[in-house]
């Protein structure tokens, strides 16, 4: 790299410019614009997640005090708050949607040999959905509960990293369950989800697309048991069976054999009973698969402290989605230069170097020479486990 150019230049660099265009151009985002085009658009949203910005006032102020240095950061004219206001609400949030997929593309096959704590061949996936409370006079169309507006980010992740493999992001009333109707299954990957999306006319989807399941069962399951497997009652396996579900509705709508597994988690002092339709696969593994589940919940942790996707700087649909989206953008592709420039360092240490060194003139790499990648306290909190790659 060269030293002249700013940190933010560099890791701009890493965006693929021709595929973002495409993305551009597919939903005519730059028609008629004049002074601010949406690659520009979206270097100020980037720069406002890597520095914590709070408001459109605030990136404002902070842009206007480094006018000189803004051409060479890609933006080619002061950024006024209207101007990107208007953007955030106007142009189509799908564009930068589809470029956060190119960008997911490209960093999953990094972290395809990752340790995911389970000794597993397949693709595995976790489905969950978390929750950010909005206020339902600023953002009456996200309505929730009667006093109440919410948006849902449904998300799934490859945990192999994890990087995000899509995000939904719908009203809060929206049930989790409904999510299942958008996935597309993956023959022989398997997909990690909880309670909630036990629907079996749609888990038999998954089964029709030559893919696995695995999630809790529900304590009112109607079934029979059709066959028992060994059991191994020290190592926490309590029951492994065979059943065909007998309610008058589950049984038409799933006509297949699953599997119960019935586990004892000695740490939790829990315990948990599983359903799944691997009906090959090992019982303690598929409960060893299932934690890996709580990776998800971690991803969502994560992002919810350290990228500005709990304060909107737009009130629409059109500016929450695009706030969104560019916040997993900018997520992936620190993901993607971490690997690239085989990086120790926590994806939170880098972000927070990177916060305080955006102006800075020096090649990226160097800014991570003389930082000390043994994790602090603060480093090893549950949250940020999952990035220590």
């Amino acid at each position: 790299m060269n030293s002249g150019r700013s940190v933010f230049s560099q890791i701009m660099d890493y965006l693929p410019q021709y595929e973002f265009a495409k993305c551009v151009d597919r939903y005519k985002g730059d028609y008629k614009v004049k002074h601010l085009s949406c690659l520009a658009q979206f270097y100020v949203m980037a720069f406002a997640q890597l520095t914590y910005r709070e408001s459109l006032r605030d990136i404002e102020a902070c842009l206007g005090c480094v006018q000189s240095r803004l051409y060479h950061m890609g933006i080619r004219a002061p950024v006024r708050r209207s101007t990107l206001a208007d953007a955030n609400e106007c142009r189509d949030w799908r564009m930068y949607a589809d470029f956060a997929q190119v960008l997911i593309r490209t960093a999953r096959p990094l972290y395809a040999d990752e340790a995911i704590g389970a000794d597993l061949d397949e693709v595995v996936y976790a489905l969950d959905s978390t929750t950010i409370d909005l206020c339902l006079q600023l953002f009456p169309w996200a309505r929730f509960r009667r006093r109440k507006a919410a948006v849902k980010l449904h998300t799934l992740i490859d945990i192999h990293g994890p990087i995000p493999v899509f995000v939904w992001v719908t009203e809060g009333r929206t049930s989790d369950v409904t999510m299942l109707d958008s996935l597309t299954a993956e023959a022989g990957a398997i997909y990690l989800m909880d309670r909630g999306y036990t629907d079996f006319r749609r888990l038999f989807r998954i089964e029709q697309a030559k893919a696995f399941f695995v999630t809790r069962a529900k304590e009112n399951l109607q079934f029979r048991r059709v066959y028992s497997r060994p059991s191994d009652a020290l190592k926490g396996l309590r029951s492994d069976q065979t059943i065909a579900l007998s309610g008058p509705r589950s049984s038409q709508y799933y006509p297949h054999h699953l599997r119960r597994i019935h586990y004892f988690d000695q740490e939790q002092g829990k315990h948990l009973v599983f359903l799944t339709n691997n009906l090959q696969l090992d019982a303690l593994l598929i409960a060893q698969a299932y934690k890996c589940r709580w990776q998800v919940e971690l991803f969502f942790k994560w992002i919810k402290q350290h990228l500005r996707i709990k304060a909107f700087y737009g009130l629409s649909e059109n500016a929450v989605k695009t706030q969104v989206w560019i916040a997993i953008a900018v997520y992936v592709l620190i993901a993607t230069i971490k690997k690239r420039l085989g990086l120790e360092q926590s994806l939170y240490t880098i972000l927070q170097i990177i916060s305080v060194s955006l102006f800075e003139k020096c090649p990226l790499s160097a800014l991570f020479d003389d930082v000390d990648t043994k994790e602090s306290d603060h480093d090893l909190c549950n949250q940020l486990n999952l990035f220590h790659l």
